[in-house]
């Protein structure tokens, strides 16, 4: 089901590592011009547009673009009891790590009278995407919401895409779980827009017909597909953005102690999101590959998503990496930068502490991904695409700026005004100079 690539016997660098590795095909590029009109079109028109987009995308017109107060709180009284008490301890979980992310303002006096301060300053307005597709994604709402509020933002919205399936009070709104998630979160700014159109709906803002006003939004971020990433692009630097998330990945490292049926498992686990997921085993041990291959077989055929998972499965996005020992599989592993890295070795927490390159890095036989999807505390919104090489994951660290505020006394500019002179004329720029020697214009008279 899988492919298998031989690297044993080969001393291969970064560049060839990221040549030969599996890796899904993700054009943004091309998709950028398949939402540029798109997006154009919210510019211009509005809630108008997201109107027949939302009709035209997601089978389905919204029954109102901002979701009711009384619908939000309908689908939390319905939800299911045993999913509110995990969202509830997944929300708890997600603040105990998260607010010990934090950042404190620094003051460091550079010479005397001479300070410059750190000041880390919450975004104003964030727009939070939740995707909405082949699953339903309440842990979203948890892991964009979460840091947004712990860092401070003041001003927080929420849009997903209108269900078509949806009956009821609920007909032409996102998910009910969505929905009844973001009530559990106290978040009352919810949209039913999915796709490109809900990212150019936070950037350029929009009112509707009921006097509904969407304002402009400074970040932002959260998982969806291709076409999500493609507006990100597209209109970044009109709004920041946290990623261009791409197809989910997961890569596991292991040796001959790990439990064919715990990485079989986990393979599958991320399989099931997309056809387009990667899988990705690399392993010193044959006896393991074949026992997964066997295992794989027969879990593949029983899971509910049995044929997307199998089309991920068999894709050029994943496959099995054999190595010569656990020095050449943790090369492997840095090169291709995992969104996902589960170390299943020996001394599992030695070897993961050598790791440089991840979104989130699971360590030994209990830690497997679907626990950072839901309930380890950790955020799950992470890079992919190799990006985990320079990114991070989603924290309260993305929803802060760090602004530097400098504070300097005459005494003290005057004792370095000479050499910002010089800096200056050694740029070319002598007017930077210019502005520090007008304050001491006085001075030079008098010394006259």
């Amino acid at each position: 089901m899988m492919s298998t690539i031989d690297l044993r016997g080969r001393a291969l660098g970064t560049r060839e590592l990221r040549q030969l590795l599996p890796r899904a095909e993700f054009d943004v590029a091309a998709a950028v011009e398949t939402v540029r009109p798109l997006c154009e079109d919210v510019r211009h028109r509005g809630a108008e547009a997201l109107y027949e987009l939302g009709e035209r995308f997601d089978g389905i017109r919204p029954t109102t673009l901002r979701v009711p107060a009384a619908v939000l709180d309908a689908a939390l009284a319905a939800l299911d009891a045993g999913v509110l008490e995990a969202l509830e301890e997944s929300i708890r979980r997600a603040r105990l790590v998260h607010e010990e992310q934090r950042r404190q303002d620094t003051a460091t006096t550079v010479v005397p009278g001479g300070t410059v301060t750190e000041r880390w300053i919450p975004v104003d307005r964030v727009g939070l995407y939740v995707p909405g597709g082949r699953a339903v994604y309440p842990s979203s709402v948890v892991m964009n919401v979460v840091p947004a509020q712990l860092a401070g933002v003041g001003s927080l919205a929420v849009a997903s895409p209108p269900q078509r399936e949806n009956t009821g009070e609920f007909a032409g709104y996102p998910h009910p779980t969505v929905l009844a998630a973001c009530a559990l979160l106290g978040v009352d700014e919810v949209y039913a827009i999915g796709g490109a159109q809900a990212v150019a709906a936070f950037a350029f803002g929009f009112e509707d017909g009921a006097g509904v006003v969407c304002e402009p939004v400074s970040l932002v971020t959260g998982p969806g597909n291709i076409y999500v990433a493609a507006a990100k692009r597209y209109l970044k630097g009109v709004i920041g953005i946290d990623a261009e998330a791409g197809p989910t990945e997961i890569a596991v490292l292991a040796d001959d102690t790990a439990v064919p049926a715990h990485v079989s498992a986990d393979l599958v686990s991320q399989a099931e999101h997309d056809p387009q997921a990667a899988s990705v085993l690399v392993t010193d041990s044959v006896a393991l590959a074949e026992a997964v291959a066997v295992d794989l077989e027969a879990r593949v055929a029983a899971t509910k998503h049995s044929e997307r998972v199998r089309e991920a499965l068999s894709g050029r996005q994943s496959g099995v990496v054999l190595v010569d020992d656990l020095d050449a599989g943790l090369a492997v592993v840095n090169a291709y930068a995992a969104e996902h890295l589960e170390i299943q070795t020996r001394d599992a927490a030695v070897i993961a502490a050598r790791v440089r390159n991840a979104g989130a890095v699971f360590v030994g036989p209990h830690a497997p991904v679907s626990l950072g999807d839901y309930l380890a505390g950790s955020n799950h919104v992470l890079p992919t695409g190799g990006c985990a090489c320079h990114s991070s994951g989603l924290s309260v660290q993305s929803f802060l700026r760090g602004v530097h505020v400098i504070d300097y006394s005459e005494a003290a500019l005057r004792d370095v005004a000479h050499l910002v002179v010089t800096l200056a004329q050694a740029e070319d720029l002598p007017a930077h100079g210019e502005a520090v020697q007008a304050r001491f214009d006085g001075e030079a008279r008098a010394d006259r």
